[in-house]
């Protein structure tokens, strides 16, 4: 199979933080936020392969730089930044939907394509990206490998 080279793409989801999604705080539960971040992850490694090939290896990490309030509409903004022989590695920030402000929860997730068997298998991407910052979330997804 021929390999298709592919610039990095960001797929957006929305969500509405609910009164159910809240933790003992009342703010946006981390479970539900981490529920939310793998599935936006996941939508972008499924606008590149079929989504019945696609399951999720390890969350490099979420981190939260602040709390997401009832009423809020946060935007997922996921994309693609590095290719393997079989992983896709997704970098995910999400802002509230409107602002311009950085990200308050941000991370990497590493997905895996396999065959209809769940074993890995190829699936001949390549990620070349092509603005400064899409080279720098490359460079920190290479570093999660070590």
């Amino acid at each position: 199979m021929e390999k298709r080279i592919i610039e990095p793409k960001a797929a957006i989801t929305m969500r509405l933080v609910k009164s159910e999604d809240l933790n003992h705080h009342g703010t946006l539960f981390a479970g539900r936020t981490a529920e939310w971040f793998v599935e936006s992850g996941f939508i972008a490694a499924a606008t590149l392969i079929d989504p019945q090939h696609v399951v999720c290896l390890q969350i490099h990490g979420m981190y939260f730089s602040k709390p997401a309030r009832p009423g809020q509409v946060l935007k997922f903004s996921s994309k693609i930044v590095l290719a393997g022989r079989s992983s896709l590695v997704a970098h995910i920030e999400v802002i509230r939907a409107g602002s311009v402000e950085e990200p308050f929860v941000s991370g990497f997730i590493t997905f895996i394509h396999v065959d209809d068997n769940t074993k890995p298998s190829a699936h001949n991407l390549v990620i070349v990206p092509k603005t400064e910052e899409d080279i720098q979330l490359q460079t920190q997804a290479k570093a999660l490998r070590k």
